[in-house]
């Protein structure tokens, strides 16, 4: 059975291209079955047909017929629409029994899908799309189109529709229940410079227009609510149509966290009276919002309560718990008085954001009917959670998340830095902890953030159908719908790898020195890793059919590329500076590169604006993301400081070596390379470079025949790397200290020294990774053992973190843990050189204390000792805080004394839920600043070392 290229991203394909058995015509012989739906349906429910209608047309060039009416058209084959109680017609099928609606009625957005046999006289066979209320049918209708091949995104993204010459609907009953959160849904925000432009450019502003594109593609997604763009503008006062128009489609409105009784916050500024300040004009204020309830005129909204600083700042300080209880009791006054009803029949949020939640944790209170949406720290890490057997609160609990962000440490906006893995453990926790009423996620611009996107609400939809272990599956499945099956899993690694390089640090806090341009080899692994990736990118482009093009280079080729062009610009402007120290003549060399990478930032800019679409994005990749200064963006993309250097007519030779930003014959210490080892697949490298303009010859002599260099001689025009290895065959027993002898101009030497630790002369291999150049490093998912105990067990969370994939205990609601005997652990083999302490380097997500306990503990033990218990929250500082998020990871030592060298067992112990370790170093006295951490440790027999 062929499936059309795009389906419905599910593992559940019920519309084939191909039929089988009794599989209803929707599009055979080149016929497309009628289509009918009652005339008394909501008017939104026949708008989305009608964009099924255009979807079939789209995939099959045919469109079907439409009737609008009381009656039906007398045919062999007809789709029937409907919603239980507002189409006679499917109300006649349940009465006679040939509709069997017992899973649909009183349920909140679900619908049916299925064939009925003679449904009425003179019809063989309808294809049923049924809802148990508005967005119910909606959703069903939306389902067949992202079943035949209609992405959500193919006006948002350009995704294009295969085209297909037949289209049945299997025989059976198709749904996908009833959605696990109830309210689902975006904020646009931060939206100047690029929404905001493109908007104007292409509609006129954030009018109807513009947002009768942004509610049909939230309903394509099964999401139903929206917090509208808000700087500077004012969704019901910009254009009063935009509102009935929202309630048409059935999207629920909502404003932000900070905008009380459905007033944007740019209102106050138009027609706003006094100071924003209950405690002084209350009035003034009661009046405005008065304005807000009476203006929702009964359309679908979640009033949000609460009040904070003018702008989205923290109230003034004399506010207090009682003042703001006041504000709530007045709002909820105001929204009965206007309503003619309890306040409790309007569903209503308080935002527990920022310094909002202090008060809730110092007692504040609201009516229990109001959904309490919690928030995370802007950053992806939620603040707080309900407390596991807690009494429920009956307006239930939400979440308000963020992929974009305009504050502190760094405003990130430019592009997507949001990996599932790490979204699918934070909202999971959300979902075990039972906050379920409301999600919502601030998408910036909502391009480019097209993936991510869609991914929060397919999970809200149903967080049981994509555990952690079919996350790769989600992603392959996305990719095939966008672009067809041939390309697919490639594409999807591409999109895996390319938001777990950027969640590493976002771009906009990317610097030169952010990785280490001289220890482990790092910046230019890093750039390697994203080059290879654009190269690969570029590879699918040339391949794709012309008409994926213009999506692929949206959704996949753009943020490659310029990612991976972001950070070799930094890491080039790292060795500038570097080279410039040591006198180089390539010094200028990497200025120019810079300058190139500075001028391609903007032709990737240029091409997503005017390349591509005919022009469509214009202005939609215009954020700034280069040389920030501070939290807030720059005017513009500014060009790094450079160097530039005049370096003397005659040749002049410098020698640098892995592992020190010195060079030599200037430097006054040795020059010792890092530890050549069995044990490590590194190699180790001397560069010889020219600190003049002409070229000269040097060699290299070595102290020992079993000491191997890459190029023995050569000529230096500017710089030449030199790898140094061993011949393990013939290296004598135990430690030995040789040298290299580099020869360059006029006689100038320069001596490196090479130390080189001996294979372990043991009977068997050692189990475990083995310690090398004074570390073990050690990913979270390479135990050598799992200990799970007491209900608990051991989770890989495939490609979370910032190099491998993570490990965390399930259920994340099961109570703390005493570490000790066989309770919860992983444990870790390793071979230390020596005895005496070692510090144990922990790297997990940077979680926050989601309980307001003391804050999330593990405990860390070698062999027998007792497990020291660490607490990943002891350093409360907003400065902590701006570590761990900037650097995506929370770091945390501990000391042991070892009595003896060789094997031993280190163990992770669970303490509390939620902590997710990525990565554990063991320094044993040689570990070297960098900001991954050393590459992961090995054991390897000595003739496979490099």
């Amino acid at each position: 059975m062929l499936a059309p290229a795009a389906f419905a991203l599910d593992d559940v394909r019920y519309i084939s291209s191909e039929k089988k058995n009794n599989a209803f015509p929707l599009f055979a012989a080149g016929k497309t079955a009628p289509f009918y739906i009652s005339e008394s349906d909501f008017p939104g429910v026949i708008r989305a047909l009608k964009d099924l209608q255009a979807d079939v047309n789209r995939v099959t060039k045919t469109e079907p017929a439409l009737t609008v009416g009381k009656k039906a058209p007398k045919e062999k084959t007809l789709v029937l629409v409907g919603t239980l109680g507002k189409s006679p017609l499917i109300d006649q099928l349940v009465k006679s029994k040939k509709l069997d609606v017992k899973d649909l009625t009183g349920k909140w957005e679900t619908f049916v899908v299925q064939t009925v046999k003679r449904p009425m006289k003179g019809v063989d066979e309808a294809l049923v799309i049924v809802g148990s209320d508005k967005r119910g049918t909606i959703y069903g209708i939306y389902d067949v189109s992202q079943q035949i091949g209609v992405s959500p995104w193919y006006w948002w993204a350009d995704v294009p529709v295969k085209q297909q010459e037949n289209l049945y609907v299997e025989e059976g009953r198709h749904t996908k229940g009833t959605p696990a959160v109830k309210y689902r849904g975006i904020f646009i925000n931060d939206e100047a410079p690029a929404l905001s432009n493109w908007s104007k450019e292409q509609f006129g502003g954030f009018n109807h227009k513009f947002y009768e594109k942004v509610f049909e593609l939230i309903l394509r997604m099964k999401g139903n609510y929206l917090w509208p763009a808000m700087w500077g503008s004012a969704f019901s006062d910009d254009d009063k149509i935009s509102p009935q128009v929202a309630d048409m489609y059935g999207v629920v409105m909502g404003t932000s966290h900070h905008e009380p009784l459905a007033r944007a916050h740019d209102e106050w500024r138009r027609y706003g009276s006094g100071p924003w300040n209950y405690n002084t004009n209350p009035e003034k204020l009661r009046e405005f919002w008065t304005g807000g309830i009476k203006r929702m005129n009964g359309f679908e909204n979640i009033v949000t309560l609460g009040m904070r600083g003018d702008g989205d700042e923290p109230m003034s300080e004399e506010s207090n718990i009682g003042l703001l209880e006041k504000i709530v009791a007045d709002q909820r006054k105001i929204i009965s008085d206007v309503t003619a009803k309890p306040a409790s029949q309007t569903p209503q949020i308080w935002a527990l954001y920022k310094e909002v939640q202090d008060y809730y944790d110092k007692g504040m209170r609201v009516p229990d009917d109001v959904t309490l949406l919690l928030a995370d720290d802007n950053w992806g890490n939620i603040r707080k959670l309900p407390k596991v057997g807690e009494k429920q609160h009956s307006g239930g609990y939400g979440i308000y998340y963020h992929f974009d962000y305009v504050g502190g440490p760094r405003n990130y906006k430019w592009i997507n830095t949001n990996p599932l893995p790490r979204i699918w453990e934070q909202m999971h926790l959300a979902y075990q902890h039972k906050a379920d009423r409301i999600w919502i996620v601030n998408v910036g611009d909502i391009k480019p953030m097209e993936f991510p996107t869609e991914f929060f609400l397919d999970y809200a939809w149903n967080p049981e159908k994509w555990p952690a272990d079919r996350l790769d599956e989600y992603t392959k499945l996305w990719a095939e719908r966008q672009f067809g099956a041939e390309h697919a899993a490639t594409i999807a690694d591409l999109l895996a790898k390319y938001a777990k390089y950027n969640s590493r640090r976002k771009p906009e806090l990317l610097a030169p020195d952010t990785y280490s341009l001289t220890n482990y080899q790092e910046a230019e692994r890093i750039v390697a890793e994203y080059n290879r990736l654009a190269d690969e990118a570029e590879r699918v482009n040339a391949a794709l059919p012309a008409q994926y093009r213009d999506a692929y280079y949206q959704l996949v080729l753009f943020p490659i590329k310029a990612s991976a062009n972001l950070n070799e610009l930094h890491v080039t402007t790292g060795l500038n500076r570097l080279y410039a120290s040591q006198g180089r003549n390539t010094t200028n060399d990497m200025a120019a590169r810079v300058k190139q990478l500075f001028d391609k930032d903007a032709e990737l800019t240029q091409h997503f604006h005017k390349g591509i679409a005919n022009g469509k994005w214009n202005h939609m990749m215009s954020q700034t993301h280069i040389s920030y200064t501070y939290w807030q963006q720059p005017e513009k993309d500014v060009l790094p400081e450079l160097k530039q250097l005049s370096v003397p007519a005659t040749a002049d030779m410098g020698v640098a070596i892995e592992g020190s930003s010195q060079w030599w014959p200037q430097a006054k210490e040795a020059a010792v390379l890092p530890d050549l080892s069995p044990y490590q697949q590194q190699g180790r490298y001397v560069e010889i470079f020219n600190r003049g303009q002409q070229p000269f010859e040097y060699t290299i002599t070595s102290a020992a025949p079993w000491l191997k260099v890459s190029q023995e001689k050569g000529t230096v025009a500017k710089e030449q790397r030199v790898w140094v290895s061993v011949d393990w065959e013939k290296v004598p027993a135990g430690a030995q200290r040789t040298s290299l002898t580099i020869t360059g101009p006029k006689g100038k030497k320069v001596t490196v020294q090479a130390v080189v630790q001996p294979a372990l002369q043991m009977a068997t291999q050692p189990e475990g990774l083995v310690e090398s150049n004074g570390y073990v490093s050690m990913e979270a998912e390479h135990f050598t053992r799992a200990v799970n105990g007491n209900d608990i067990q051991w989770k890989l969370i495939p490609d979370l973190g910032r190099t491998a994939s993570a490990m965390t205990t399930m259920p994340v609601t099961a109570p703390s843990q005493t570490p000790g005997g066989n309770s919860p652990h992983l444990q870790y083999k390793v071979y230390l050189q020596k005895e005496g302490e070692v510090n144990v380097q922990v790297m997990v997500s940077p979680t926050l204390n989601f309980h307001n306990t003391q804050g999330l503990r593990y405990a860390i033990s070698f062999d027998d000792e007792a497990p020291q218990i660490v607490n990943i929250h002891q350093d409360k500082s907003d400065r902590a805080w701006n570590q761990n998020v900037a650097n995506n990871i929370n770091l945390t030592v501990s000391k042991h004394q070892l009595k003896k060298p060789g094997e031993h067992t280190l163990k992770f112990w669970m303490v509390d839920s939620g902590i997710v370790l990525q990565k554990i170093v063991v320094d044993a006295g040689g570990l070297k600043p960098s900001y991954l951490g050393p590459p992961e440790s090995a054991v390897l027999p000595a003739k496979q070392a490099k």
